[in-house]
């Protein structure tokens, strides 16, 4: 049955079970009450002075009403009270206490309703064995009150455990459904976490792939394009290009191979109760610092750039993320000045404040061929620069000039490592 047909068929009477075994059951149940009913109805139509066919038909419709317990408990327990004075109903009153107990009705409805019937099966049985000789009225009251009690409350308690059991799995049921949901979320999330996470370290590398390569690169491109113009005029000069092409090589190969190397390296498991310093580029602790400042702008001189150095404020020393971050910011603008201001005058500040680092790499117009050395610009070099700084707190701008130059400016929160 789909489950339209099944919503249609809760619907309205008389399919309201919700199993095809609670239809058999009730089915079955229902045909051995309307049996007994019947049976005791020949006694009761004898003393009622009716025929016995009209005490069976009307003995076996009591018992059948024992079918629609699921849909109308109180209604079949108001039955077998009513038909208590008769002496039939056994079967319908016990199942019906039990039903009534068992399901949705409030406690007081089922409360009251099972008075009702303690106080008629009591009423009933002192009455109907009043009249037998030898019995005491102590001894009568004592069973009267002892069949109507056994016949009303295991019942009424069978049921009420029953019911409470009933609503106890069906809560365990939807709280495991909730967990399950729940838990399909967190995975779901867990899910969008590491796809951020394998997205952002595929940005790390590309940056600092790019930050590695690019600087190495444009110099050798415009030392092989000095070399080539001076090979003939001036074989001295020529050689010692060559020799800076060559160092220049060396200590790329070496700088992808100390990258890689961290990148292939396994990651050791750390105890948690040692704070985990979050890693912000591949191979920080091996990487370039501001101590290497005075190389870089010096290889960039030895390139035929005119570079000036200005460092204001003492070094304290910073944290290695920071120092690293830094040196990429200075050596990606004079990449770009390589690129796109040969043979412009260029200004490098550095500025050890309190509490923070500025750097400043200025270069004035271009004199020279725009295009330089032809070295190919992808874009990447103004993002990764902005990324990183932004990474760690800081502030970054860069800009054309009024004087038709270019300024990158960039200020880093740090704290000074102490010894």
């Amino acid at each position: 049955m789909t489950s339209t047909g099944e919503e249609q068929g809760r619907a309205g009477p008389p399919l309201w079970w919700e199993r095809r075994r609670d239809v058999v059951w009730d089915v079955g149940i229902g045909a051995v009450s309307a049996l007994e009913c019947a049976w005791e109805g020949v006694p009761f139509a004898r003393e009622a002075g009716v025929p016995a066919v009209l005490g069976v038909l009307f003995g076996a419709v009591v018992g059948a009403t024992l079918v629609l317990r699921r849909r109308w408990p109180v209604a079949v327990v108001l039955v077998a009270i009513a038909v208590t004075p008769a002496v039939m109903g056994f079967l319908l009153g016990v199942v019906g206490l039990y039903t009534l107990a068992a399901c949705e009705v409030p406690r007081r409805v089922t409360a009251t309703v099972a008075s009702m019937s303690l106080v008629a099966t009591l009423v009933v049985i002192y009455l109907r064995t009043d009249d037998e000789a030898g019995v005491t009225q102590t001894l009568l009251l004592s069973l009267s009150v002892f069949v109507a009690v056994a016949l009303t409350v295991p019942p009424v308690l069978l049921g009420m455990y029953v019911g409470a059991r009933r609503r106890l799995m069906e809560s365990l049921h939807e709280r495991a459904d909730s967990l399950e949901r729940e838990l399909s979320l967190l995975a779901e999330r867990a899910e969008e976490r590491a796809e951020w996470a394998r997205t952002e370290e595929r940005t790390r590398i590309a940056r600092e792939m790019h930050d590695v390569v690019a600087h190495r690169v444009s110099l050798m491109v415009v030392h092989a394009a000095a070399l080539q113009a001076v090979a003939v005029k001036d074989p001295v000069k020529a050689a010692r290009n060559a020799a800076l092409v060559g160092d220049m090589g060396r200590q790329a190969l070496t700088e992808l191979r100390e990258m890689l190397g961290v990148l292939r390296a396994p990651v050791a498991p750390k105890p948690v109760a040692v704070p985990v310093v979050p890693v912000v580029v591949a191979g920080q602790e091996e990487g370039p610092s501001l101590a290497e400042l005075e190389v870089l702008v010096g290889q960039s001189r030895e390139a035929g750039m005119v570079v000036r150095l200005d460092v204001r404020g003492e070094w304290p020393g910073y944290a290695a993320e920071v120092e690293q971050t830094a040196y990429r910011v200075v050596q990606e603008a004079l990449t770009n000045c390589h690129k796109h201001a040969p043979g412009a005058e260029v200004v490098v500040r550095l500025a050890h404040r309190e509490g923070e680092v500025a750097m400043q790499v200025e270069n004035g117009p271009c004199d020279g061929d725009a295009g330089g050395a032809g070295l190919p610009s992808g874009g990447n070099g103004l993002v990764g620069m902005r990324e990183r700084v932004l990474g760690l707190g800081g502030v970054f701008v860069a800009g054309p000039t009024d004087s038709g130059g270019f300024r990158v400016s960039a200020v880093l929160p740090c704290a000074p490592v102490r010894a």
